[in-house]
């Protein structure tokens, strides 16, 4: 290793011997250049030990190798399962992954769409706050950089991939009947779309079974549903407000809580002899099987949806358009899978 400090790629042109022009040709894509070429390049790089700012070589583009990534809430397990998903798609085509959490606040998450922006990225993948969204903000955004929006079904964006809770919800609801008293639902007020796609898919699917829908629906807001379905399905649970002994929760986080609130009251949830309750979720989100009892809910497909969004990022990048029979945005929906364990 050369003592001589290289501090930029005219240093490292100079002293290398190989044209600016193919340096920068090289850090933009080494397959494009001679590998006798490449070759030098890379002794080269040994030699001075020159690690160049690959992020400003980047933004200097007039279109980066920068995607962006919005999420409503980094620490809930299914965004951040997510985002560990699309993350390595985008890495593994070659582009940078940048992460941004609005932590359940509007502001926030403008704030994060206009420094995005600012970044000039190739596209961007949000999963937008929902109802609580400034949607003329993300509009603007979408309008100047491709954008593909998944989970929350907001109508911006160029695309839409989620999940059909109008197939999850009923078959949840169909299992609970078929093996026990019908449930009732549990919800908070809704935060995204989904809330309320998911009591009117339970609500029909009990309408179609003959029962009447049994809705609970607490006031408390934010994005601590664990505490919220702890302290508020506790005070259900003691108030004996269910009216059956199955609850069907409208996330495997707010069930959580539940199974919590049950366990401090002495009472046992599960299938067998002896118990009391029965509780079930939806989304599967990577604790569910590590709960106590494990939690009886429906998965989303995580990879499909990763890998769906991103490929139709790319193909909009691209400059491909993605055709519907009707015209409009091109929505992808994909089915639940029921995953049956101990709680109910």
């Amino acid at each position: 290793m050369e003592d001589q400090k290289i501090r930029n790629m005219e240093e490292f042109s100079a002293v290398s011997g190989i044209s600016r022009p193919t340096v920068s040709k090289y850090f933009n894509d080494p397959s494009s250049v001679r590998r006798s070429t490449r070759d030098r390049i890379e002794k080269a790089l040994r030699q001075y030990d020159f690690r160049p700012n690959l992020f400003a070589i980047n933004q200097n583009r007039k279109l980066t190798k920068t995607i962006g990534i919005v999420v409503p809430y980094l620490a809930d397990p299914f965004f951040a399962e997510m985002v560990r998903l699309i993350e390595r798609l985008c890495i593994d085509a070659g582009y940078w992954p940048i992460v941004f959490s609005a932590h359940g606040e509007v502001e926030l998450e403008n704030n994060a769409l206009s420094t995005l922006a600012s970044l000039r990225p190739a596209g961007a993948l949000i999963a937008p706050l929902g109802r609580s969204s400034d949607l003329e903000a993300v509009q603007r955004f979408s309008e100047e950089v491709p954008t593909v929006v998944f989970d929350s079904n907001v109508k911006v964006g160029k695309a839409f991939v989620g999940s059909n809770n109008f197939q999850s919800i009923p078959m949840m609801v169909d299992y609970l009947c078929r093996s026990g008293e019908p449930p009732c639902f549990f919800e908070m007020p809704p935060i995204n779309p989904n809330a309320n796609k998911r009591r009117e898919a339970y609500r029909q699917a009990m309408e179609r079974l003959g029962y009447d829908p049994m809705i609970f629906k607490v006031e408390a807001m934010g994005w601590d549903f664990e505490r919220i379905g702890f302290e508020d399905g506790g005070r259900l649970i003691a108030d004996r407000a269910f009216p059956t002994n199955t609850i069907l929760c409208s996330n495997d986080r707010l069930a959580i809580g539940l199974l919590s609130a049950a366990y401090q009251k002495g009472l046992r949830v599960g299938r067998g002899e002896g118990c009391a309750l029965r509780v079930a979720g939806h989304d599967d989100h990577p604790w569910s099987r590590f709960s106590c009892p494990p939690l009886t809910t429906v998965s989303q497909d995580y990879r499909s949806i990763a890998e769906s969004s991103v490929e139709m990022l790319f193909r909009f990048i691209d400059g491909q358009e993605v055709e519907t029979e009707t015209g409009e945005r091109p929505e992808l929906l994909f089915e639940g899978k029921l995953i049956m364990r101990a709680s109910a």
